[in-house]
């Protein structure tokens, strides 16, 4: 079950089965989706000037606007009369909105109907619209219908998910119970379709929500859910056929258990409830303490009585409370631990300094105290943003470096090989080491949330951290399973896919690190549209032609897809890249350069990152021709090392990226006006089509580059072997 969109870490493309689609769904966007132009063309009515003659023309124009008002009524009312019919509950409520909203309709349709008026022509020009108070209050009349209808087809969308959820429910517990194999792919064959309907259904309110903390959360459950469908399938059928194995009874209940969390989870983003009074553990963030503490201190230039000097301290406590989980981390080095104690330190004596000159500027107000409060200010703000940058420091090393270390996996496939070997001893050792791989993980996610940056970020942070702590238990309860049934091809299939979610996890948090560094940095703040211009000048002289030329949702959904194949070929160029063991060859930092600028190009597609504008966007990829072109250069100098053979191979992938520098360097130097999105595509195309060379390019010279190594540590030793026969 895919996340359509969300933090890094939850999100990604689902089984492709899961295409389920809903009528209501779609009436209930058109629904909304008739809704701008309405408030458009009520808008350009009621704001027309007062000038009481008006130009035939101008008449028309009113003319034409009140029927387009009329039209677009009526279509809004088929669509609210179609989801009146589905749901019998709320018929007569959605009927009463859509026959208020006609008649606002018709009513501006006739005020601004000019055939209907009878008023002498003079100079050319008449009377009309006198009465535009009827037409304010049938437009009051229209939008409060239209709410009315929007709020009730939300009403049916929320509950179709919670009917939706207790199916699930439902055929889950009747999975539970299951005794026989027959019966169990009976009723997963149901409870797959179950899945899709909901996949479906909350895939469409997360791309609805608008606040991006709920979207993060339901992206996360969404998540769970999707990969704990493929768990419970191999869990169940271990269970079944080993009934009496404790470790395959204990690995399907954590799934289960898992799915109706994340179920529930869901249910309190829609219905925007939270049981029993939880409170948020996302708000508890060091940066988040910062960012509020700093607010605070720079609001007393304005007002010196703002707040209390004991609740500045007990703020400041707080936040530095919180910076223990990283000194009191086993894996903090001794210097780091030092440098944040001894900011935490000088962040207490300048919120003293600053106090005691907030005091005086209160029993008398110059402007030499004026000044010594500013510098007291910048001062703390100067030291907050210090320990700021070594927690982000700390917290992104530990967790590049934990990564880096667990990247190929090596307890994983050992709990494998000693499952299959039936090695319980083994087991016993390396479920030992998975544990403690599981812990490290474990608190550097919740390093990583406190300096995350963004409320997004930290839910995608405490996403992971329950991931590792619950995948890494399920592992080993899988492979004590293998390892006491070594031949049953069920148990291994089992521990295949949990190890899986574990290594995907793995990649996820890398994304979710990458993310971080990004707005850390300021390379990722608002998110602007795909295709923005650059704003006007002050004189509007060029306003005209300087319009954004906006892509409609088809072109969008290409620059998506363009982008969406970038990001993925940068993985696999920095994967290539991680594999040459010198990270200072020409080649290796000529790729590097290349997939760090396509992976800039990659945000730009979902609306983030450093660039900004379409001409931003043209300028990168003229760099990263250039780029292309000295990769080409530095990969024919290693050529002339190589064989006959390997030389010729090489050159040929050399002979495929030469043309497309060239050509993206001419698309980018030709001007298209008013085809920004046509321009867009061509080199967004182009830079694709280069990324995938690059990675071909990377991965050749690396084979190459050790056959040669081989071949001439082969030689070394043979001629070291002649001289010795020669001494002989």
């Amino acid at each position: 079950m895919a996340a359509s969109s969300g933090p890094a870490g939850v999100s990604g493309a689902g089984p492709s089965g899961f295409a389920f689609d809903s009528g209501l769904e779609i009436k209930t966007r058109s629904v909304e989706q008739t809704l701008l132009p309405l408030v458009s063309q009520i808008t350009t009515l009621i704001n027309h000037k007062d000038n009481t003659k008006k130009s035939d023309k101008t008449l028309q124009a009113i003319q034409r606007v009140g029927q387009a008002v009329n039209l677009a009524v009526g279509r809004f009312v088929k669509v609210g009369e179609a989801i009146a019919n589905e749901n019998w509950d709320l018929k007569e409520e959605i009927n009463i909105a859509c026959i208020e909203a006609k008649q606002a309709g018709e009513t501006i349709a006739a005020l601004t109907d000019i055939s209907s008026l009878n008023h002498p022509e003079s100079d050319g020009q008449i009377m009309i619209f006198t009465d535009k108070t009827g037409v304010i209050k049938a437009a009051r009349l229209l939008l409060s219908s239209v709410t009315k209808v929007l709020l009730l087809a939300d009403r049916v969308v929320i509950k179709q998910i919670i009917t939706s959820r207790n199916k699930v429910l439902a055929t889950m517990e009747r999975l539970e119970k299951v005794n026989s194999f027959q019966e169990f792919v009976q009723i997963f064959s149901q409870f797959g379709n179950e899945m899709v309907e909901f996949a479906h259904l909350t895939g469409d309110r997360q791309n609805d929500l608008k606040d991006e903390k709920k979207k993060a959360k339901m992206a996360a459950a969404r998540a769970v859910l999707e990969k704990c469908t493929m768990m419970l399938l191999t869990a169940s059928k271990t269970c079944l056929r080993h009934p009496n194995c404790e470790s395959a009874h204990k690995n399907k209940e954590g799934v289960f258990n898992r799915m109706k969390v994340a179920l529930d989870k869901v249910i309190e983003i829609v219905t925007d409830c939270k049981p029993g009074g939880e409170t948020d553990i996302s708000s508890v963030s060091i940066f988040t303490g910062i960012k509020e503490f700093k607010m605070n201190i720079e609001a007393l230039r304005e007002n010196l009585y703002f707040q209390s000097k004991e609740s500045l301290f007990a703020t400041l406590e707080v936040i530095l409370e919180r910076t223990e989980d990283f000194t009191d981390s086993a894996y903090t080095s001794h210097e780091r631990r030092e440098r944040i104690l001894e900011l935490s330190t000088q962040a207490r004596l300048e919120l003293q300094q600053l106090l005691s000159v907030w005091i005086q500027g209160q029993s008398k107000k110059t402007k030499s105290i004026a000044e010594e409060l500013e510098l007291a200010v910048l001062k703390i703000s100067h030291s907050l943003n210090e320990l700021k940058k070594e927690l982000h420091r700390t917290a992104t090393q530990l967790a590049a470096d934990l990564l880096k270390y667990h990247a190929d996996h090596v307890v994983l496939k050992a709990l494998k090989l000693t499952g299959v070997e039936g090695n319980l001893e083994g087991l016993a050792e390396y479920a030992c080491k998975l544990s403690e791989q599981k812990e490290q993980l474990v608190e550097v996610c919740r390093l990583l949330r406190h300096i995350s940056g963004t409320e997004p970020l930290e839910i995608t942070c405490i996403h992971a951290e329950e991931t590792f702590q619950v995948t890494g238990q399920q592992i080993i309860s899988a492979a004590e399973t293998l390892t006491l049934h070594p031949s049953s091809k069920i148990a291994k299939e089992n521990l295949d896919v949990f190890c899986e979610a574990w290594e995907s996890q793995i990649g996820d948090m890398s994304t979710l690190l990458r993310e971080i560094n990004d707005v850390f940095e300021g390379r990722r703040g608002e998110k602007y549209g795909y295709l923005s211009l650059p704003k006007p000048m002050k004189n509007n002289a060029n306003l005209k032609s300087l319009k954004p030329d906006k892509p409609d949702s088809e072109e969008q959904a290409k620059i998506a897809k363009l982008g969406l194949k970038l990001g993925l070929l940068t993985s696999d160029a920095n994967c290539e890249i991680k594999k040459w063991g010198d990270q200072e060859n020409e080649i290796v930092r000529n790729g590097r350069t290349m997939s760090s600028m396509a992976y800039s190009v990659y945000l730009f597609t979902r609306g983030e990152g450093p660039l900004k504008t379409s001409q931003d966007l043209i300028h990168q990829l003229e760099v990263f021709a250039e780029e292309g072109l000295k990769l080409a250069s530095s990969v024919q100098v290693f050529s002339k090392q190589l064989k006959d053979d390997d030389k010729l191979m090489l050159l040929l992938e050399i002979n495929k990226l030469i043309p497309l520098c060239h050509q993206l360097q001419t698309v980018t130097k030709t001007p298209l006006q008013n085809q920004v999105f046509l321009k867009v595509d061509k080199c967004l195309t182009k830079t694709r089509s280069m990324m995938a060379i690059l990675v071909q390019l990377l991965s050749l010279c690396y084979k190459l580059l050790k056959k040669l190594q081989m071949e001439n540590n082969s030689w070394v030793s043979v001629t070291n072997k002649d001289s010795m026969d020669g001494k002989t």
